[in-house]
């Protein structure tokens, strides 16, 4: 959201730079097509149970393999497009100036992002073709007429691990930081109205007499912005209804533990047919049937699971990027996004979306296989890289909720116990469980 409202927000200089339109319909086409690899799985998923629940429906001859086909394939061509040719033009073209000695203006600037492009295009190809023949001697005698059949693919391929490697460290912190996060936008049921425990606002100054001297501004703005969360936070539960206020947060709590626990329960339980049969590793498929079978053992109520679980597991891993401290400065703000945060926005999004897919068929969320050329990458095919990418993904996942429940539940105890109040020179682990076991005690009678 905070994205598009950064390209709102550049609407302004079309008076005065038109080519910045042209830029934001390029940046606006990356994100479509990272919607469309988003809703590539889930789509295929309903069909295939459309197709099982209505088999001789007049309405539904439309929907068969080929159209499903067609449209893997379709964005599969619409993101190495975005990848490899549009966001590094229009990246080029925001930083490029024009040749030495050459007009300034708009095309001047087009025909240095070109040049660009094109010495990308040369390095990027040599970079393939070197790797290739490292790694697949008898593939290095392929001729550039293989580009799109062979070399393209090839460097999807590498994009898609390096997409489905960092969906390996974003999603297992997003899983855990979805809790705080949906904390923060529901109401909790129980808010404290002491004095006592709400910060208030001070002059932090060297001087006891005077709030001129010294005055740290710093500390000021942070006080002032945690009384401003307390004051939104009160305000939302004085407009929030009983149901809301008593079971909104609980449910939703309770809803993002059971996804969170039945992602890890797939996986495991991919792991162990990865160990026992062979068919479990994901493979393409050239010719998809669907409404032969369900791609679950329970059913449309199964696959409807998987549909819920894909797309939790792809906003928990937006959620964990932009909550990671690599990627912060990543997070579009309103009102002071520039161009090429928004461009490496879209690329980043771009990335984590087209792996989606294949990170889900990796872990087992899904038996629906790779269709057209998502199913043509090479490591998929080694079994030790699946079955390391299952085990880390699983031990990932289970040591941050081990971490988010047993600290919240230890901040719950702190605040129920009122030891959050004691000044920062007490250490709170410190403090000796009799004590706390007397708090408790006194506080119940």
């Amino acid at each position: 959201m905070w994205l598009l409202v950064g390209m709102r927000a550049l609407q302004c200089h079309f008076a005065l730079c038109p080519y910045t339109l042209a830029l934001l319909w390029l940046c606006t086409f990356t994100l479509s097509v990272a919607v469309c690899a988003v809703l590539l799985l889930p789509i295929s998923i309903l069909s295939n149970e459309v197709l099982l629940t209505f088999p001789q429906s007049y309405y539904m001859q439309w929907l068969n393999g080929s159209l499903i086909h067609g449209l893997w394939n379709l964005v599969f061509l619409f993101s190495n497009l975005s990848l490899v040719f549009l966001m590094p033009f229009a990246y080029f073209f925001t930083e490029s100036e024009g040749f030495a000695g050459s007009r300034k203006g708009v095309m001047a600037r087009v025909h240095e992002a070109v040049v660009l492009l094109l010495l990308l295009a040369l390095l990027v190809l040599g970079i393939v073709w070197v790797a290739s023949a490292l790694l697949h001697d008898n593939m290095a005698r392929k001729s550039l007429y293989d580009l799109w059949e062979y070399y393209l693919p090839y460097l999807y391929s590498g994009i898609s691990l390096f997409g489905v490697l960092l969906l390996l460290l974003c999603t297992p912190f997003g899983l855990s930081r979805m809790f705080s996060v949906t904390g923060r936008l529901l109401v909790k049921p129980r808010v404290s109205h002491r004095p006592s425990d709400f910060p208030q606002l001070s002059c932090a100054c060297g001087s006891t007499t005077s709030c001129w001297v010294k005055l740290n501004m710093e500390a000021m703005k942070k006080e002032y912005l945690t009384v401003q969360s307390k004051r939104i936070a009160l305000e939302m539960r004085r407009k929030a209804s009983p149901w809301q206020r008593n079971l909104g947060y609980p449910l939703a709590m309770l809803v993002l533990l059971a996804l969170t626990v039945m992602c890890v329960l797939m996986v495991c339980f991919n792991v162990l047919e990865l160990l026992l049969d062979d068919t479990a590793m994901p493979r393409g498929m050239e010719d998809p049937h669907l409404g032969m079978a369900s791609f679950s053992m329970f059913g449309s109520l199964g696959a409807a699971v998987q549909v819920v679980l894909i797309l939790y597991l792809m906003v928990s891993s937006v959620v964990g990027f932009y909550s990671s401290p690599l990627f912060t400065g990543l997070l579009p703000r309103a009102q002071d996004t520039n161009l090429t945060q928004i461009i490496a926005n879209c690329v980043s999004l771009l990335i984590l979306s087209s792996a989606l897919p294949v990170f889900s068929r990796t872990l087992g969320i899904t038996r629906f296989d790779l269709l057209g050329d998502f199913g043509r990458y090479n490591w998929l095919g080694n079994f030790y890289i699946v079955f390391l990418y299952n085990m880390l993904f699983a031990g990932l996942t289970s040591a941050s909720l081990i971490k988010t429940v047993t600290w919240a539940v230890q901040r719950e105890l702190i605040r129920a116990f009122g030891l959050h109040r004691l000044p920062l020179t007490v250490s709170r682990s410190t403090v000796p469980f009799r004590l706390l076991l007397a708090s408790g005690l006194s506080k119940i009678q």
